[in-house]
């Protein structure tokens, strides 16, 4: 018998999650059964269990990846010397959130997954260490960043890196909740936004 190859299953598995983001976006966690998986993914109960053993890891892989995609365009920016400014790296990161499409051709189905993801917290404890490490994460991240705009002189050196970090995620989340809900926000005004309220972001502060 032929080895099924890995690009084989990874196909499969992207297809089982794609379906189960379609049902997800329409209908919440909840309200969506492994038989409404099934239909939507078009594969068979044995074909879909071989990956997953049920609605709870298939939400969990959902959750990894929003944090895969978001971690990936911090870390983008650490590895850049200097990093881009405030303005023009929490834009950049939201476009990228916005235009990343889970389920089909609809970013907004994204989005919408991250706030379910976020609610979800509340129930599952294995989702909550999800989350928790990838806040983790995402803090760590941004810390660095922050010490980097301080070396390059962007940010005050008094300033507590943490603590800004915490408001730039926070200022992320928001905008990520906005577009969720009403499907809005436009990248480019958010940066001008964050222009206006940080006008040194750009520019070395002095020293």
């Amino acid at each position: 018998m032929a080895r099924v190859s890995q690009e084989h299953l990874d196909a499969r598995r992207r297809q089982i999650l794609d379906g189960a983001a379609r049902c997800f976006a329409r209908n919440g966690f909840h309200a969506t059964s492994m038989q409404d998986v099934l239909r939507e993914s078009g594969l068979s109960a044995g074909a879909v269990y071989r990956y997953f053993s049920g609605k709870e890891e298939i939400i969990t892989a959902i959750a990894e990846e929003v944090f895969t995609t978001v971690r990936g365009a911090y870390a983008e920016a650490v590895a850049s010397t200097p990093p881009p400014p405030v303005d023009v790296l929490l834009p950049a990161v939201l476009d990228r959130v916005f235009t990343h499409t889970l389920g089909g051709d609809d970013p907004l189905i994204f989005t919408r997954l991250i706030l379910q993801v976020w609610s979800e917290t509340l129930r599952s404890p294995e989702l909550t260490e999800t989350l928790r490490a990838g806040f983790a994460s995402l803090l760590g991240l941004w810390t660095e960043l922050i010490t980097a705009y301080q070396e390059a002189g962007l940010m005050p050196r008094e300033a507590e890196p943490t603590q800004i970090a915490r408001v730039l995620i926070a200022t992320a989340q928001g905008f990520i909740a906005q577009q969720a809900l009403f499907g809005d926000v436009d990248p480019a005004a958010v940066r001008a936004g964050l222009a206006a309220l940080l006008p040194t972001a750009s520019r070395p502060h002095p020293a």
